[in-house]
């Protein structure tokens, strides 16, 4: 276990945001991270748990305990056609997806080149391309500050919609130190979402395998989204609101193009990149805060912005939207600041 003091979580965010936390401990031992949270209430701090930093957006320098899980390791256990794929949390999660479509494994290739570590995975249920976590998830393994050691299935992980008990409940009370997910050896490729059809129809032919679905879906990525090596971003800053079917009805008599997309419970997602680049913010920039120019949904750091100018600028486009649709767009990412 590795205890450093006053440091900056730079590297450890996708923004690329300056931030000094109090204390940053990086475990790479299971039996370390009780260690860890114990000393966390030993020093009086309250206890925060960073992967890959690929889903905040720190505001202010963190008077905190920083528990960065860096638990490696891939296990497989066979059951007939199907494998259980255990991960540590600190595994690149699009590492886990090559790992395995190299295998001929199925589940996972719709969620290629999402950033960020396998642990935080259950959190935010991570989903593109009409697959989400929750399809694959079997069980975690973790630690709760005040009941310890967890083994937790789906249920009790409360997955919705990029949410969970983890951003409620349990937030800043558990790490998660490995995750197990069930997938097929001879599973048919999920080739329905709108996205992939038009890609296939553009190209005159599907893929016929899991690696070259992971290949398709991370090329459509990559056209969209920033690489955050080379410039800081957290992907999809705001989450798709969710309407009432007569709330989207009638923004559709105002608003033709409006896109929608019915879901299982009656309601109509609609699409936060579209709104908000009919609001005039797609490439727009403030300073080193901006959007990208490819994706209205992405906030970009061009360099030196801090947390709080990307914020800023965010809760400008919120209220624009706003004004304009009379719809809230949340954000998808967690705003982090301490007073």
């Amino acid at each position: 276990m590795k205890v450093q003091k006053h440091f900056d979580i730079r590297h450890h965010n996708s923004f690329r945001v300056s931030a000094h936390v109090r204390y940053f401990v990086e475990t790479e031992k299971e039996e370390e991270v009780p260690t860890a949270m114990e000393m966390a209430e030993h020093l009086g701090y309250p206890m925060m748990v960073l992967g890959g930093g690929s889903n905040l957006l720190i505001c202010s320098d963190l008077n905190r305990v920083v528990i960065h899980p860096n638990l490696q390791g891939i296990k497989e256990h066979h059951h007939g056609s199907e494998v259980i794929v255990e991960a540590g949390a600190g595994v690149n999660w699009h590492q886990l997806v090559r790992y395995t479509v190299e295998r001929g494994y199925g589940g996972l290739e719709n969620l290629a080149l999402i950033p960020g570590m396998v642990g935080a995975a259950p959190v935010q249920n991570i989903g593109a391309y009409g697959v989400e976590l929750k399809d694959v998830f079997v069980d975690l393994l973790g630690y709760h500050r005040a009941h310890g050691r967890m083994v937790m299935d789906a249920g009790a992980c409360r997955f919705a919609y990029r949410d969970s008990v983890f951003k409620g409940e349990f937030k800043d009370a558990f790490v998660v130190c490995s995750v197990r997910l069930r997938l097929h050896k001879q599973a048919k490729l999920n080739l329905s979402y709108e996205a992939l059809q038009r890609e296939i129809q553009k190209r005159g032919h599907e893929p016929t395998n899991h690696a070259e679905l992971a290949d398709l879906v991370a090329e459509i990525r990559s056209s969209k989204l920033p690489d955050p090596d080379f410039i800081g971003n957290a992907g999809s800053f705001f989450k798709n609101p969710i309407l009432t079917a007569e709330q989207y009805k009638q923004l559709k008599a105002q608003f033709p193009d409006m896109p929608g997309y019915q879901t299982a419970t009656e309601r109509v997602k609609t699409s936060a990149a579209w709104l908000i680049e009919q609001c005039g913010w797609k490439g727009a920039r403030k300073g080193d805060a901006g959007v990208y120019n490819k994706h209205a949904l992405v906030l970009v750091n061009h360099g030196r912005a801090s947390g709080a100018d990307l914020w800023t600028l965010a809760s400008e486009i919120r209220q624009s939207v706003f004004d304009r649709f009379k719809i809230v767009i949340d954000p998808e990412v967690d705003i982090l600041q301490d007073s």
